[in-house]
């Protein structure tokens, strides 16, 4: 049942940036504000959240200096993130019409004014998992086709294998036909959950032995192709070993980025690497739009058949997404985790 211009209320509320963090994010850089609802202008709709994610990446934002694509998100101001909401009202003659379903980047906040070009149509035709449509499946995709390039039979390792992206990852990386699977995790929950629920053959815990040795043990023979989410020690690792002609997708810096920081840097031994004729790709989704059409058609059918699922964990009301934020910066979850709004 959609909303109507009628069931609107006076105010909302919204989750807004009290205080750049110098390390850990803790409560008090959050403040939730009691707004009236904005009034769209030409071109914009009003939208009522239904549902929003969180990521790595938003603590990165949280800086004056992030050096990403995004601008910083600025004190004293709302939040952004990914959001899934209901259109209200929209222009007359326009596509959206009260009652579809957006996604946008307008989340933390309970209702949003969006300029129409700005949003997507959600087609639960099409991707029929509401969470798949905030989840990191595009970058997961992209890392695995396009940036470590898996092949059948490959030995593949997905650092943060347990996160919202690696939990996609190591599934699609099966189905391009994968050989054997190997992640990294930081606790022996999410190892067992990772070998148990989503297949992966082996796993190599952060904080137990050395990254590098334990590599070794769960890929003798080498590693074909890495997506790497982390960056740092596990980089590292796979590199070393990186069989002859191995592709190495770079598509995160959870080493830095869970602390706040934008800089990853990796001592890397260059002429090893120019001897196996291992590639570095750095990928950005951005410069990979034309892989989104397979993404979609393949992912969509794989959540119909049951042969993937999206691993999430899920709070309840705008008052949880602080806590969403942190507790997946310290690593309390599984997959996705979203923010019912």
């Amino acid at each position: 049942m959609s909303l109507s211009t009628s069931t609107v209320p006076a105010t909302h509320r919204e989750i807004r940036l009290a205080s750049r963090p110098e390390g850990a994010l803790s409560p008090d850089h959050f403040t939730m504000a009691e707004v009236p609802v904005p009034e769209p202008g030409p071109g914009q709709a009003l939208v009522r959240n239904r549902v929003m994610s969180v990521a790595a990446s938003l603590r990165t934002l949280m800086r004056g200096d992030a050096g990403m694509p995004l601008p910083s998100f600025e004190v004293g101001q709302p939040l952004s993130a990914p959001a899934v909401g209901e259109v209200v009202t929209a222009p007359d003659g326009g596509e959206l019409r009260p009652g579809d379903l957006v996604s946008h980047w307008a989340g933390f906040r309970e209702y949003a004014v969006v300029d129409t070009s700005a949003v997507q149509l959600v087609d639960l035709t099409v991707l029929p998992d509401l969470v798949a449509h905030l989840s990191q499946g595009p970058s997961a995709w992209i890392g695995v086709v396009r940036g470590a390039e898996v092949r059948e039979g490959d030995t593949v390792f997905v650092s943060g294998a347990a996160g919202g992206l690696g939990t996609l990852a190591g599934q699609f990386a099966r189905l391009r036909g994968a050989g054997r699977v190997i992640g990294s995790t930081s606790s022996q929950h999410k190892a067992d959950y990772l070998v148990e629920v989503l297949g992966y053959d082996a796993v190599v815990l952060r904080g137990a032995a050395p990254i590098e040795e334990q590599l070794r043990k769960a890929a003798p023979e080498g590693i074909d192709a890495v997506v790497d989410n982390v960056g740092g020690e596990q980089l590292r690792a796979a590199l070393a070993l990186a069989r002859p002609g191995a592709r190495v997708g770079l598509i995160g810096a959870l080493s830095a980025q869970a602390g706040g920081e934008i800089a990853a840097p990796v001592e890397i031994d260059a002429f090893s690497l120019i001897l196996r004729g291992v590639q570095l790709r750095g990928i950005n989704g951005m410069h990979h739009r034309d892989a989104l059409a397979e993404y979609e058609e393949v992912f969509g059918r794989s959540l119909r058949e049951g042969t993937i699922t999206v691993p999430h964990a899920r709070l309840s009301g705008i008052d949880q997404a602080p806590r969403a934020l942190m507790e997946l910066l310290e690593g309390h979850h599984i997959g996705t985790v979203v923010v019912d709004l």
